[in-house]
């Protein structure tokens, strides 16, 4: 990837050119020292005065106000503020009129910026003082003042908190009075600019030490270049965050948002003053200091899958190169590619308006449909569908071009979603909220309907990363989540009107992927290589977990890694350097779901024999214990020494009635309330209240047997029983109550235990006969 520049051979200013700014992905308007603002369309490569300012207005700092988003339509920017070096914070309209000036600071007013919403605006001033504005240019607060000019200024995403330069330091104050600030020293020299990402909430900054550097919002270093020839006097984040672009003295810089570089551009522009993104993040534009304004556009992207590698060679083009063959294909587009992605089996490219979905088995002839209004920020693929972002809505689309759903999420900011707020599979949607991050809304993806009783998931503590499996039916859809303490945790989608049980899987995660073919995931885990080869197995029997991973050391990664993809067997990982790493994970577990998930139990009990690995045969036990298949459990479990779970399953295959059965395996995997369930639907109350009193749950046990007017006296039996080996004496008011007008006699209640199990074992052979009688007519 390479930011592809050009300039014209006469600058249009006559002077340095101090600020740029774009109205919409094809007009730019630049404004000068000369004292003038011009407007360039791209389409047209006209080039024209929009106004000429007053001979004391020396423009600093231009930010347009945000598109604003009402229902489905965006409206376009109308209004810009220009703040100048006569102290003076000025608001102009498109048209290049002057709306209203007002008297900001004492000396220059360095840098001017919208929230993002539009609702407010903050000015920065050569006499140290940042002061919040209204829409309409009234003064609301003065947030800080001190002894050194603030060269720049940014927004949190939240629009909460203010990031501000203090000399060689950064300083994030929050908006509330009472609130902590955050300062701390992040260059050797004064900082000149910085600026922070909305979408993946990291910030920039670049100063006359000659260095940039990327921070997280705690103020930990991420990220910190060698040092340039010069200061660096430029520094903007792309729209979706995942590129920014530095300028220096002749020279553009295009990086990762981990901080690597992936092209450096040598221009002969001067200083870049300033430099802007437009809207759909394919184009960049840069403040000369020799009167130029320079414009580039990101080409050379790559996407690859399996055996197919495909790079955007031209705005309006790319190549298709199959590497077994050497076959080439080249596709080309209407209009400018804004985004594209490659995955199971189809390649999905959206322009400005329209969007083409190609085939891996035919290049030639694509499906497109139009666009709706709005740029496309992301693009999300499963097997079945895709998802598309516009900024303004989520659309589910079919890969022959139909739309399938369009899942509502009221107050929520859609520009702001990357790849890890957001996740899809086959028959689900998840998507983390942008407002409270410890929220997940939870959609079906045919209906656009929210899961369930519509409730979203909700963690403890803020998500930073969610991801679903993307294999099995819907019911056993698993979703894995990683939070700001970055530990990973693991929850069903379907909870069947229950409350959500997360379980925690790892701790120390910086980054996860799911297999494509098995729900295998894997992991970065405080420096090990990790693969949890049946992470589900958390449902069915958590003593397994810990023999179900598979570590590894991680060291020739690199920290921090980025997981780019789990294919097959093959995980890919991208070093902090930017280079791509490939790691091998054993085919053995992908095998054993394929053969486990279609039923050919013998099979995999073959591969696991042939194996001789614990972790396989661990897997193949929560593997059969998940569906019920208790004698390839039982095999598997006397094969890791686990002596007592197979005794337990030896006496639920003993059980006479299938209910009685199917509670055991929930109890085996500590679903009690299941189980209870269970039991008492089936009209075996005896046995529920004996399964609470196995577990100690003695208060439940006396419940249920009072309110079934049933084993009142087993109950209170076996309770005097415990207490007579602990050398207690009873305390409990219901047990002292009861146990006043209940006889204990020991041989009536093995009388009565008999009954139940034979009374059991009489329905369970009814029940067969009556399916016998059925399958013979």
């Amino acid at each position: 990837m390479r930011l592809k520049t050009s300039l014209l051979k006469e600058p249009k200013h006559r002077e340095l050119v101090s600020c740029v700014g774009w109205t919409s992905t094809d007009e730019l308007y630049s404004c000068s020292d000369d004292h003038h603002i011009l407007r360039w369309n791209l389409l047209t490569n006209d080039t024209s005065v929009l106004v000429k300012l007053q001979d004391q207005i020396y423009p600093i700092d231009l930010h347009w106000l945000p598109k604003s988003v009402s229902g489905k339509k965006q409206a376009g920017a109308e209004l810009f503020a220009l703040t100048s070096t006569d102290g003076k914070l000025h608001l102009v309209s498109k048209s290049g009129r002057v709306e209203k000036s007002v008297e900001a600071h004492r000396g220059a007013v360095l840098a001017g910026r919208w929230n993002h919403d539009g609702t407010a605006l903050i000015t920065a001033g050569e006499d140290g003082q940042l002061k919040i504005w209204s829409k309409s240019g009234m003064l609301r607060s003065t947030l800080a003042q001190q002894g050194t000019p603030v060269y720049s200024v940014a927004w949190a995403p939240d629009s909460g908190r203010v990031l501000y330069t203090s000399g060689r330091q950064l300083v994030v104050k929050p908006l509330q009075p009472s609130a902590k600030v955050l300062q701390w020293k992040a260059h050797d020299g004064v900082i000149l600019k910085v600026d922070w990402s909305a979408v993946n909430d990291l910030i920039l900054s670049g100063g006359e030490d000659c260095k940039y550097k990327v921070w997280d919002s705690y103020g930990r270093l991420l990220f910190s270049s060698s040092a340039h020839d010069y200061p660096i006097t430029a520094v903007a984040w792309a729209p979706d965050g995942q590129l920014f672009a530095m300028g220096s003295f002749h020279t553009l810089r295009l990086c990762d948002k981990t901080g690597w570089s992936y092209s450096l551009e040598k221009p002969s522009t001067g200083s870049l003053f300033s430099l802007a993104w437009s809207a759909d993040g394919t184009q960049l534009a840069g403040a000369c200091g020799n009167g130029h304004v320079l414009f580039a556009h990101v080409v050379e992207q790559r996407w690859e899958w399996r055996n197919f590698e495909i790079t955007l060679t031209k705005r309006r083009s790319m190549q298709v190169r199959n590497v077994l063959n050497d076959a080439v294909d080249v596709l080309e587009f209407r209009d400018r590619v804004i985004k594209a992605s490659l995955a199971h089996g189809h390649l999905v490219v959206t322009t400005s308006l329209q969007c083409y979905i190609y085939s891996a088995k035919n290049w030639n002839t694509p499906l497109i449909f139009d666009l709706k209004e709005g740029t496309v920020s992301l693009i999300v693929q499963a097997e079945r569908h895709f998802l598309l972002v516009d900024g303004a809505e989520v659309f589910v689309y079919s890969y022959e071009g139909r739309l399938v759903s369009s899942p509502k999420c009221p107050g929520m900011r859609m520009d702001i979603l990357n790849s890890q707020s957001i996740s899809l599979s086959n028959e689900t949607i998840a998507i983390r909220d942008t407002s409270d991050e410890r929220v997940v809304f939870l959609f079906e993806a045919q209906t656009g309907k929210a899961i369930g009783d519509g409730k979203p998931l909700i963690h403890k503590i803020e998500v930073v990363f969610v991801a679903l499996d993307q294999c099995g039916s819907s019911n056993d859809r698993r979703i894995a989540l990683i939070d700001k303490n970055r530990d990973l945790y693991l929850t069903s989608v379907r909870t069947l009107g229950r409350a959500h049980s997360i379980h925690k899987i790892g701790s120390m995660v910086d980054t996860m992927a799911w297999n494509n073919s098995a729900n295998i995931l894997c992991g970065i885990q405080d420096s090990r290589f990790t693969v949890w080869y049946y992470p589900s197995v958390v449902f069915v029997d958590k003593d397994l977990l810990p023999k179900t991973i598979f570590t590894k050391d991680s060291s020739e990664f690199s920290r921090p890694p980025q997981m780019v993809s789990y294919e097959g067997t093959q995980v890919t990982v991208r070093r902090v350097d930017g280079s791509l790493v490939c790691t091998a994970v054993s085919p053995y577990p992908s095998l054993l779901h394929e053969y486990t998930g279609s039923g050919r139990w013998e099979d995999a009990l073959r591969i696991c024999r042939f194996a001789t690995d614990q972790t396989l045969w661990s897997c193949l036990a929560g593997l059969a214990m998940a569906n019920r298949e208790l004698s390839t459990a039982e095999v598997a479990y006397a094969a890791i020494g686990k002596i007592d779970k197979v005794q337990y399953i030896n006496f639920i295959k003993d059980l006479p009635s299938r209910d009685s059965c199917l509670a055991h395996i929930l109890l085996f995997s500590g679903h009690v309330q299941e189980a209870e369930a269970t039991l008492l639907q089936a009209n075996l109350n005896y046995h529920a209240i004996q399964m609470h009193i196995n577990l100690y749950n003695w208060d439940r046990a006396l419940e249920l047997a009072v309110k079934y007017k049933t084993h009142v006296d087993t109950v209170l039996a076996h309770r005097q029983k415990f207490l007579q080996d602990f050398g207690k004496q009873e305390t409990n008011k219901r047990f002292l109550q009861y146990s006043e007008g209940v006889e204990v006699d020991w041989e009536k209640i093995q009388d009565k235990i008999e009954m139940e199990f034979a009374m059991e074992r009489e329905k369970a052979a009814n029940s067969s006969v009556r399916s016998s009688v059925s399958i013979r007519r």
